[in-house]
């Protein structure tokens, strides 16, 4: 684990030196509002503004317009590993114990906001506590890790949070826990129109405050039901046929419009930046296409398809839109960029603040991606591994180094010094390791 003296350091590198100034000019009321958004088993094949053209998403590619999408934006390939990488901005080497637990002396973005003096609000898929039955192999981690109450939100409406011996559906007649109540009058609705409406009501309650929404939806992971744009919905609600997925990305993607036209009708979209991205790539079982390019899923795999996913961020009136940048990015960046961007203080961590790109000023870029992904020990059909990248090469830890300049190939690479570069952050980085703060070591 990362050493608990660093862990209660505040930045002080460039990273903190660029969140003063910011903070000075926004204070009090005027703090922005954050709405971020999280698909779950989505690659960015599935996104025509990334160059997709099996599904329409209008309203992603409108937010994309509308703000800045990153090319270059890395996570590692399954959900939990993911999602504890993202919310407390440290690489799984550091604090990712075991598939669905997050372990309690973790402090999230969640905590963060709530210190900073935001209403918070979870709303959607949490995964964080033990579920494995007392008859499974894996049963002395049912009942660990992290409720959402002890996360720093306020108020949760979360499918997969408590009642672990049966989670029920997350899409038709969902069973979910709100506020310490597990909803089951829900026959014939759908789960992510519930999780969207609670949030929206939040909004709406708390307009007048600094807020942070955190909406972990449970699209477009499987079982493969349809939506309720599908006929079939009330007949077939338990269906799992990959035949319905495109109508599952055309739900996401709606659901996703439906949330910023509320914020438009409530006069928060000047003051609320909204970020967008996804936890992993898209489930195995589905092919989708990039003009001619025939993209299979890569949820699990450490490839593009597994690993680098789409990332936008659309504040309208301070962040200039239609702007795509080749910066890289990885999970780790998103909690200090939500800390800069309140200008409170935040744990030394694994990312750095994106709010440079977001601004084009001056401030600290990555040189490197880490990806690092392990998932057992209650899910061992994936090896642990890890690779670093930059745009052109890709080194991974078991020596294997690649030209990755042409998207979804990996082919042999010829080392130009790159590779030792790369190979020194990953002998850097290790338990006990300090960050390096996107920079490569000082030879």
């Amino acid at each position: 684990m990362i050493r608990r003296d660093l862990l209660k350091a505040t930045a002080v590198t460039g990273l903190g030196a660029c969140a003063a100034p910011f903070a000075s000019r926004r204070t009090g009321s005027d703090r922005p509002n954050v709405l971020f958004i999280l698909a779950d088993d989505m690659g960015s094949e599935c996104v025509r503004s990334y160059g997709g053209t099996s599904y329409d998403t209008p309203n992603l590619d409108e937010l994309a317009r509308s703000g800045v999408r990153f090319e270059h934006y890395y996570t590692p390939p399954l959900c939990t590993p993911s999602r504890v990488q993202l919310m407390t901005g440290q690489y799984g080497f550091r604090n990712y114990t075991a598939f669905g637990i997050l372990e309690p002396r973790e402090r999230t973005f969640g905590h963060l906001m709530k210190a900073a003096g935001y209403r918070t609000c979870i709303a959607g898929k949490w995964q964080f506590y033990g579920y494995d039955l007392p008859e499974s192999p894996y049963a002395s981690w049912r009942g660990k890790g992290t409720p959402p109450t002890a996360c720093g939100f306020d108020e949760y409406a979360l499918w997969h949070a408590w009642h672990t011996e049966d989670k029920g559906s997350r899409y038709g007649d969902p069973a979910y826990d709100e506020n310490g109540q597990l909803r089951t009058d829900t026959k014939g609705l759908y789960g992510d129109d519930l999780f969207s409406d609670f949030i929206l009501r939040f909004i709406e309650r708390h307009r007048n405050d600094p807020f942070f929404a955190y909406y972990p939806m449970a699209l477009t992971h499987g079982p493969f039901d349809p939506p309720p744009i599908i006929r079939s919905f009330q007949t077939d609600r338990f269906g799992d046929k990959p035949e319905y997925f495109p109508a599952m990305v055309a739900y996401m993607d709606r659901t996703v419009g439906k949330m910023l036209r509320r914020l438009d009708d409530l006069g928060l979209r000047e003051n609320t930046l909204v970020l967008f991205t996804t936890d992993n790539g898209t489930d195995r079982r589905i092919t989708s296409r990039m003009g001619e390019r025939v993209v299979p899923g890569g949820k699990g795999d450490m490839s593009d398809a597994g690993t680098r996913v789409p990332f936008i961020a659309s504040w309208k009136g301070r962040v200039q839109g239609g702007r795509v940048t080749e910066e890289l990015a990885d999970a780790s960046d998103v909690l200090p960029t939500l800390m800069e961007l309140t200008g409170a203080s935040w744990p030394l961590t694994d990312g750095r603040s994106l709010l440079p790109e977001l601004f084009e000023r001056p401030g600290p870029r990555r040189e490197w991606a880490l990806c690092h992904f392990q998932s057992g020990p209650n899910k061992v059909e994936y090896p642990t591994r890890r690779f670093v990248r930059d745009r052109r090469f890709k080194l991974y830890d078991d020596g294997t180094f690649v030209d990755v300049s042409s998207r979804f190939e990996e082919r042999p690479a010829k080392e130009d010094g790159t590779r030792k570069r790369m190979q020194a952050v990953i002998d850097h980085l290790h338990p006990g390791s300090t960050p390096l703060l996107g920079l490569y070591p000082r030879a």
